[in-house]
């Protein structure tokens, strides 16, 4: 059983979850003060999720005495898993039509023309999955893969500075206490949060992935790991198509183990190539249909006249549906002309 379901307050299995506590297992052997320095909540109450955690830990051992294989989760529990399991993109449209945003325990590929904004969207949710507990976020830390060159740091900086400065806002705070929560949260500890990895060969690239479980280990508040992008080297340096579909087959399993075992979203910006289909070439994302069946959901970015589109091309649980959202200044945002439009397919 996860924490995620704990009969505690959401803002406690929040921080649970965001501190790297994601099972009972992991609750098993943490004191009562380890666990307070990591929530940063008094040892009275670490005590008491403890308490909480081992009175459930016992009642799923006799009530699920029964199962052929141990640790099982129902359909029903599945369900109702808690809407802190995703990381928003800024971009109130497009969070609706992902069902709250970019989902954790998944793979969620997006793919798109050059300059549609994919590396945008990118370093927008390596800085938004920071975003606290209390503020609605996962107070986590971000994974970035960058096989192109293209993580624009100055660029990481101006969105987490805007990030910082709509948190305050939303907030509404008087202009005294917003003084001080600004000095608080500094834009220059998002890129810290933020663990940056070039990748100049396919070999890296599978090294580096098969060496995640180790280093996620390690930093249990990671949240989301970046693949910007997973086809460059892929498309570069194979010519046998049959290994190269072995290897990425390999890789896509690893990817979503590591989104299960650490209850992380792992986000795949993919390119395009053309496809020849009844006679006519067309675009379509990179490494062909087999790569497809990687990701749980697949998110096409595509431009309409001068307005950038995201269409949800395939998800188990969402619709099919488009909906406009712009790049600005300050990062990934609702459309100028259009902020409320979503258009169901």
């Amino acid at each position: 059983m996860e924490v995620g379901r704990l009969p505690i307050s959401a803002s406690q299995r929040g921080k649970l979850i965001a501190a790297g506590y994601t099972t009972f297992s992991s609750l098993s052997s943490v004191s009562p003060s380890d666990l307070a320095r990591d929530l940063k909540v008094s040892d009275n109450e670490a005590h008491e999720i403890l308490k909480v955690a081992s009175h459930s830990s016992g009642l799923e051992r006799s009530e699920g005495s029964h199962l052929i294989v141990n640790g099982a989760q129902t359909a029903w529990d599945m369900l109702h898993e808690d809407w802190f399991t995703h990381i928003t993109t800024s971009c109130a449209v497009l969070d609706n039509i992902l069902g709250g945003g970019i989902s954790c325990k998944e793979v969620t590929e997006i793919g798109g023309v050059p300059g549609i904004g994919k590396t945008q969207l990118g370093i927008q949710l390596a800085v938004n999955v920071q975003i606290p507990v209390d503020y609605g976020g996962l107070g986590g830390k971000a994974i970035y893969i960058d096989t192109e060159g293209s993580f624009m740091v100055e660029r990481a900086l101006q969105i987490a500075e805007a990030c910082v400065e709509d948190m305050l806002e939303t907030n509404g705070l008087p202009r005294k206490d917003f003084q001080a929560c600004q000095n608080e949260m500094q834009a220059k500890d998002f890129l810290g949060n933020i663990f940056y990895f070039r990748i100049c060969s396919y070999t890296e690239q599978i090294a580096l992935i098969n060496y995640l479980d180790k280093f996620i280990s390690e930093h249990k508040d990671v949240k989301v790991i970046i693949v910007d992008s997973v086809t460059f080297h892929f498309r570069q340096d194979f010519e046998d198509l049959a290994l190269r579909t072995r290897v990425l087959s390999g890789m896509a399993l690893k990817l979503m183990k590591l989104a299960k075992k650490f209850a992380l979203a792992v986000v795949l910006l993919n390119q395009v190539t053309t496809k020849y289909v009844e006679g006519s070439f067309q675009l379509a994302l990179a490494l062909g249909d087999s790569w497809s069946h990687a990701c749980t959901n697949r998110v096409i970015l595509y431009w309409n006249g001068n307005e950038r589109y995201a269409y949800i091309d395939k998800s188990p649980s969402l619709r099919s549906a488009s909906a406009t959202y712009s790049v600005t200044g300050k990062g990934i945002r609702d459309s100028n002309s259009n902020c409320k439009r979503i258009k169901m397919m």
